[in-house]
């Protein structure tokens, strides 16, 4: 995929393509089936698929007191718009002057002069352009007049809520990961380095690695069933892991991110990881002492076991590094 940050000259532009606009953050089923349908026409017409984001989010932007954290990293996104089947992305530096757009000057300006679409496909809620004036209903009739269509997606429902970042959001940060993999059609990962931690796993019989994570957003603290990616090792090994601040051995210590790898005593330092949430096991306790912490420990790395014994690693969900 081919990755345009503008102001990109408008010779390498990508015109008479498909295109798609969003913030899609986290690339949640929603985003995916307006992604698909997406590239499926530009397949049919022979065009480029081309998605139309915005860096950073407007909401941090406009916003910055709303404290967002995003689902996944700038990298992680645009992997994410690779795998569904987006050939080139556009990102758009959003800052106040842009937000002050009028939503014609972004339509007939950027979309039409610039990007040429065939097509322009959006999803309903979708508003764009200063005071968010701009929609499906307003880009149609602009694109009718200039002479590409406009095609308005339905967000896809899940129970009585539509599926949204917001939504997934707010699963992961309650550490409700098997919900927001349900929203994702896939686990929600974070990506990091290993560092040296302090080896307390070790001296307690279960060796850690320490992530230092590159994403904004984390599930809640506690003990999750994880999965990591050691590019390395070419391959996915069970984990089980804990966030938190580990209030048994510490007092008003970091939130840290350890993952105790099952059946894994390779060194990895300074390499980087992907970590996938799959099952939160429990709350981050207090113990009163560290063999109650080991003895819980052990049920935790037992209970891990018999969820892979059942449905092993899920290969097929998992977004490679």
């Amino acid at each position: 995929m081919e990755i345009l940050r503008d102001p990109a000259p408008s010779s390498d532009l990508p015109r008479s393509g498909i295109v798609t606009i969003g913030n899609f953050d986290g690339v949640h089923r929603g985003h995916q089936m307006l992604l698909a349908g997406a590239a499926a026409r530009a397949a049919e017409l022979g065009a480029p698929s081309v998605a139309v984001t915005f860096e950073p989010h407007p909401e941090k932007v406009l916003r910055p007191q709303s404290g967002l954290k995003l689902v996944t990293t700038r990298a992680q996104k645009a992997q994410l718009l690779e795998r569904y089947g987006v050939s080139t992305l556009v990102e758009i530096g959003f800052d106040r002057r842009f937000a002050a757009t009028p939503a014609e000057a972004f339509a007939r300006d950027f979309l039409f002069r610039r990007l040429a679409p065939a097509e322009v496909r959006l999803g309903t809620n979708f508003r764009f352009g200063a005071g968010r004036l701009g929609d499906v209903n307003f880009l149609s009739v602009v694109g009718y007049e200039l002479g590409f269509s406009v095609v308005g997606v339905k967000p896809m429902m899940d129970g009585a809520e539509p599926i949204s970042s917001t939504r997934v959001r707010r699963e992961i940060a309650h550490g409700r990961v098997e919900e927001a993999w349900r929203l994702l059609a896939r686990p929600c990962f974070v990506d990091g380095k290993v560092y040296t931690g302090e080896r307390m796993g070790r001296a307690l019989g279960f060796p850690t690695i320490n992530i230092e994570v590159e994403n904004e957003l984390l599930p809640a603290h506690g003990v999750y069933i994880t999965a990591v990616d050691i590019p390395s090792f070419s391959r996915v090994f069970a984990s089980v892991t804990n966030i938190g601040v580990r209030p048994t051995v510490y007092e008003n210590y970091h939130v840290t991110v350890e993952s105790h790898v099952l059946d894994f005593a390779g060194d990895v330092y300074r390499e980087p990881v992907r970590l996938y949430f799959l099952r939160r096991l429990r709350d981050e306790m207090v113990f009163g002492s560290s063999m109650e912490l080991v003895s819980q420990i052990r049920r935790d790395v037992q209970t891990a076991k018999a969820y892979f014994m059942q449905h092993g690693l899920p290969e097929a969900d998992l977004v490679r590094r």
